[in-house]
């Protein structure tokens, strides 16, 4: 019952957005649009964000090398790309989604990949830190207008919740450290204990990778793969071609906020915040809207079609013990 209200909430929020955002729109004049888009950027854009999705799964890898274990960079991304066909149906389900299909893969523990997880997404929300102060940099004459806009009455409400979670995790490891042990022998919590020890062992692996500047290198492949798949995109609608290298840019910071709301895939918000981002380079509202539709579209379906070849991949692997690291 909780996961079905959780689901039920994420797709009434993203059925808001949507009507708030298309109430506007001519929808025969943006089918019209996506029917004359030249599809060959389309293209170029699926394989760049392909590359994007190995490279993601490639430095996941390397992760989970000083854990003892080592997949195929094949099983990694096949688990990725089913990540992000979940992330379809449920919100946030894709990182559970992924590590529950390398287990079943590789029979790598849950409780230490999906630390590792939790590593990769502290250090693509640093990224994504970084390129929010590149962005603003160097386009601080539009944007500051348009996030006081958006988010001024919101600003104290964030602050309040970082806070709150920032008190909340030290409080927590604090007692966690100090009665752990006490904890640990009671039968049903000691095997939380066990879980939550696992997924510190994951978090840690960063601090033993052998390979750190690797995992930097793919990091940044990532996030350019990110930033070209969607920026090539401006070239296949003859009205937004003349959009600018940083126009792409904020598309990237809008996008990938957008994509972190939850609602499912980021359907309505990823909408919401390009569309009128857009707005800043010229473009008027309903065309802003037709382009982040576009390029949201595109990739969502990518995205289901790669998830949906690697479940039925994977549905054929045989099972296999992982390999452990000598």
């Amino acid at each position: 019952m909780k996961n079905v209200i959780k689901y039920v909430i994420s797709l009434t929020l993203a059925a808001c957005l949507m009507w708030f955002v298309f109430k506007d729109i001519n929808l025969s004049e943006m089918l019209t649009q996506f029917a004359n888009a030249n599809y060959w950027w389309i293209i170029c854009s699926a394989l760049m964000g392909l590359v994007a999705h190995i490279a993601r799964a490639a430095r996941w890898k390397l992760l989970m090398e000083p854990l003892g274990f080592k997949p195929s960079t094949f099983k990694t991304t096949l688990a990725v790309l089913m990540g992000y066909f979940a992330n379809y149906i449920i919100p946030r389900m894709g990182e559970v989604t992924r590590c529950g299909t390398l287990q079943k893969t590789d029979d790598i523990p849950f409780e230490k990949s999906f630390g590792t997880v939790v590593t990769e997404r502290i250090f693509d929300v640093v990224v994504l830190l970084l390129i929010l102060v590149l962005n603003l940099a160097l386009e601080f004459s539009k944007l500051k207008d348009f996030f006081l806009q958006q988010f001024s009455s919101k600003i104290t409400l964030i602050i309040g919740l970082l806070v709150v979670v920032a008190i909340g995790g030290i409080l927590g490891i604090y007692f966690f450290r100090k009665y752990q042990e006490q904890l640990a022998k009671h039968p049903i919590l000691g095997k939380v204990i066990s879980l939550i020890n696992g997924l510190i062992d994951g978090v840690l692996s960063i601090s033993k990778m052998q390979k750190p500047g690797l995992f930097i290198f793919y990091t940044l492949l990532i996030w350019v793969m990110y930033y070209f798949s969607a920026y090539v995109l401006f070239f296949a609608i003859p009205e937004t071609s003349h959009l600018s290298m940083l126009a792409g840019l904020t598309v990237l910071t809008m996008g990938s906020f957008g994509m972190a709301a939850p609602t499912q895939g980021g359907i309505g918000p990823y909408h919401f915040l390009v569309g009128n981002a857009l707005v800043l380079y010229g473009l008027e509202q309903h065309k802003g809207i037709i382009l982040a539709t576009f390029i949201h579209g595109s990739q969502m379906i990518a995205l289901l079609f790669l998830g949906a070849l690697s479940f039925v991949i994977t549905l054929f692997l045989k099972p296999n013990q992982p390999k452990a690291i000598q």
